[in-house]
């Protein structure tokens, strides 16, 4: 048998470590990426440096920039209502679902209730990337109590881009608490069984974060 080539593994860390640099801004929007000294930065030749932007340009996160070049995309206001819809949509029927199963699945409320108990635990101190992470495993553990893959999987190839605009609304100190008490308002009624209060909620949620989130980017274009 052929030896496996361990390159995949180093593409997919390279890819990790540059999506996290996009997301928390040490990359930031229309940035150029020097393929090169992105290599020495994270001690690798440029094969997997090269790979790896390909993939990120494939999902939108990157865009071509001259000879060979790749520049960081900008967030555009519009993609990010159109993507809030859509998630707001599935946050609701995930909310639903969850509610309804709440009783019986003690593992998945066990899990948000210790993503919601994580959340509380911020501060003004903790890190963008952090914060991003905190609000991810919230969602996911209302996802997982939902019973429906399928969910998840459609959802899946769309969190870079809701951690990107996630990173936009966290930065603003006084949403902190307020988005994790919308949280802690949607977990109330799901934890409770209240299928039709949690579908409201997380539609809410949604709405909000794609509204505050739309209006950020569209205020930061006209600073410009």
């Amino acid at each position: 048998m052929i030896p496996l080539d361990p390159s995949p593994n180093l593409i997919d860390q390279v890819y990790a470590r540059i999506l996290e640099a996009i997301i928390d801004r040490s990359l930031q929007p229309g940035q150029r990426i020097r393929q090169n000294e992105l290599a020495d930065r994270l001690g690798v030749s440029r094969q997997p440096v090269s790979h790896a932007l390909h993939l990120l340009h494939r999902q939108g996160l990157v865009a071509e920039s001259g000879r060979r070049g790749f520049e960081v995309t900008q967030l555009d206001p519009i993609r990010i209502r159109q993507l809030y819809e859509v998630r707001g949509a599935i946050d609701a029927l995930a909310a639903r679902l969850a509610a309804e199963r709440a009783g019986t699945d003690a593992a998945g409320r066990a899990r948000l209730d210790a993503a919601l108990r994580a959340g509380g635990r911020i501060n003004r101190k903790t890190p963008l990337a952090e914060l991003i992470a905190l609000d991810v495993d919230f969602h996911r553990a209302i996802y997982q109590l939902a019973g429906n893959p399928v969910i998840e999987q459609t959802i899946a190839p769309q969190w870079p881009h809701m951690r990107r605009s996630m990173a936009t609304v966290l930065s603003e100190l006084d949403y902190r608490e307020s988005a994790w008490t919308e949280h802690a308002d949607l977990a109330g009624h799901v934890l409770a069984g209240d299928a039709r209060g949690a579908e409201r909620a997380a539609l809410a949620h949604a709405q909000a974060a794609g509204r505050m989130t739309e209006e950020r980017l569209r205020a930061t274009e006209v600073a410009a």
